[in-house]
């Protein structure tokens, strides 16, 4: 939410408390807060676009559930071979009740053993470990052999351990963390150590899932399929671990399980894979191909399977004027602003059911976007954006706000490089249609540098659009970058009404923020921000039909192809979302919303 902001009372209601897996009380426990266990912590397969051989089927090696944990003032060599006192419910961030830690410290390692399946070394099988997404610095060691590092709290990473394993017996995994959290100009998000207003909770350490798998020698470490503007071909494009050389590619597409398409290449160069019969994808419609791809390099085989959907988003004239095009159709993106907290996992959901229930309940309010706000999520998160059919406004993670005259050349040249991670890690999926590098300046070291990071984006992913800095009004560093595909303006309770200019469609990227808490369901000892308050629920209905009707009458008519409200769910000391934080209370009458918010996305398609 923008801007600077008061604080109301503290929050006297006793929240809803439940156990935890090792006994302790949730400060606010969710549906799924006792659902956790070290036997269940996130067991669904982590990567729903890359799965061996199929995502029904895949060979995998879960590594979630506990570790061995210490924390220390510092970062020296890992002492190998010797137990680690404290444990760790991995992939709970450490500050979160599920962790079992709920403390906070910049230095940290993580310890277990693991028995490698037999099978996974066979016929000459690689054995490759993956990670999620680590917060901050990660160095990660197989029996005392370093084996991956990896800088950046928001990307995956992994690393062939085969060389390092033992003949036999238990192999010893140690990840070395760094977690400085707002102590650096890194990618930070919202997350704070004194979180207070519209900042919150950090979350840092493992974060997201850890698991083995079984590779080829040279395998498919990545496929994207991106959509071609006649809507009747996919360009297939692939990342290869290992030796390339005299490898090839052979990709088939299905839909309904039927195959319609199939092309064939060198490994690593892109495919045109032409469709029969072409289905499209849009929220009203969120049709999935499914695809099998064969990699061969001499008698090896790497089998994957994979998905995306057909469909194009663009910057078209519509009525003279500049509009959001969906599969060539103006489309209207009425989107909430989504942070991805909770309170019992932070930055990890606690369950995939509960990573599921923010989208699937996006969707019930008849809303057709999201913008995911100042956090990249896991991978299953896109999958159910992909598959429950919701267009996705996907933000960088922040640099820490307030401290742009303050950043280095390498700050900013860090800030690039991860920005561009972020971008090739998921421009595959189907849901994103957009990039916004900034929002309302934070960390955004000059106008010109909004305009910069833009063109860097559009580099790298030309088949989307890209909002160079949502909230050209406010808050830090404000100036229009006079780039990028959007006008974004932000206005609380607003909405906005921007028009589009002779390059841009427009949008309001923030709006809305009504503020209602219901008592028993709210983040304990945190003052309330009472921006926007309203005082019960039929208030906040009709301020919500409201608001959304200004967007309905003045703002498709001026031209406007979306807008962003204030948000799903209350996070910590915001109390605007159309949910509690605890997600038990849904504080809007849904018919209603989802009436006005239909109405408008029907005026919005409009030629």
């Amino acid at each position: 939410m923008a801007g600077a902001m008061g604080f109301a009372a503290m929050a006297m209601a006793a929240p809803d408390q439940a156990a935890v897996w090792n006994g302790k009380a949730a400060p606010l426990a969710t549906p799924w807060t006792a659902d956790v266990s070290p036997e269940h912590a996130l067991p669904d397969y982590p990567r729903p676009q890359l799965a061996r051989p199929s995502l029904e089927h895949p060979q995998w090696m879960s590594l979630n559930g506990l570790w061995q944990f210490a924390s220390s003032d510092s970062l020296g060599m890992p002492p190998f071979g010797q137990a680690l006192k404290g444990q760790v419910l991995v992939p709970y961030p450490v500050e979160s009740v599920l962790s079992g830690v709920q403390k906070h410290s910049d230095f940290m390692l993580y310890r277990r053993l693991v028995d490698v399946p037999a099978a996974f070394v066979s016929h000459g099988q690689h054995v490759r470990l993956n990670f999620g997404a680590v917060a901050q610095d990660a160095t990660v060691y197989v029996n005392g052999t370093q084996v991956a590092h990896h800088s950046g709290g928001y990307t995956s990473f992994g690393a062939d351990i085969t060389s390092a394993l033992r003949p036999q017996g238990p192999q010893e995994i140690v990840v070395a963390v760094h977690a400085p959290v707002d102590g650096a100009n890194v990618m930070v998000g919202k997350q704070r150590l004194k979180p207070e207003g519209i900042f919150y909770t950090a979350a840092s350490g493992i974060w997201q899932s850890v698991w083995l798998e079984p590779v080829a020698a040279t395998s498919i470490a990545q496929l994207d399929f991106t959509a071609a503007r006649s809507l009747d071909a996919f360009t297939v494009t692939s990342k290869i671990d290992g030796h390339r050389d005299g490898a090839t590619l052979h990709v088939t597409a299905y839909a309904d399980g039927k195959a319609v398409g199939e092309a064939s290449g060198p490994a690593g160069q892109p495919l045109h894979l032409a469709i029969a019969h072409p289905h499209t994808w849009s929220p009203e419609d969120p049709f999935l191909y499914t695809f099998k791809a064969t990699l061969t390099h001499g008698d090896q085989r790497d089998e994957v399977t994979s998905y995306a959907g057909l469909r194009t988003i663009a910057i078209a004239k519509v009525g003279g004027r500049n509009r959001i095009v969906l599969n060539g159709k103006p489309t209207f993106l009425l989107a909430t602003l989504d942070q991805g907290y909770w309170p019992d996992g932070i930055y990890t959901a606690p369950t995939d059911a509960a990573l599921k229930f923010d989208i699937q309940k996006t969707k019930d309010l008849g809303f057709n976007t999201i913008r995911k706000h100042i956090k990249v999520e896991p991978a299953r998160w896109y999958y159910w954006a992909d598959r429950i059919g919701l267009m996705v406004w996907q933000d960088m993670p922040a640099l820490p706000n307030g401290h742009n005259e303050k950043l280095s050349d390498a700050d900013k040249a860090g800030f690039r490089s991860d920005v561009s991670a972020i971008v090739e890690q998921l421009k595959g999926e189907t849901s994103i249609i957009g990039w916004i590098p900034f929002n309302e300046g934070w960390g955004q070291w000059s106008i010109p540098a909004a305009a910069e990071l833009a063109a860097q984006i559009k580099q790298l992913d030309p088949s989307r659009l890209v909002d160079a800095r949502s909230g050209a009004n406010c808050c830090d560093t404000k100036g229009d970058p006079h780039a990028g595909d959007v006008i974004d303006v932000h206005d609380y309770q607003g909405p906005g009404l921007p028009s589009p200019d002779a390059t841009r469609a427009a949008i309001d990227g923030e709006h809305g923020g009504l503020t209602l808490g219901v008592e028993g369901h709210v983040w304990p000892n945190t003052p309330i921000n009472p921006y926007g308050a309203v005082k019960d629920r039929d208030a906040l209905n009709a301020g919500y039909v409201a608001n959304t009707a200004v967007l309905r009458d003045k703002g498709v008519p001026k031209g406007m192809s979306g807008s962003v409200y204030t948000q799903i769910t209350d996070v910590e000391g915001e109390h605007n979302g159309l949910y509690t934080y605890d997600r038990k209370v849904e504080k809007v009458d849904e018919a209603q919303v989802r009436a006005i918010n239909e109405a408008t996305i029907r005026a919005g398609a409009q030629p």
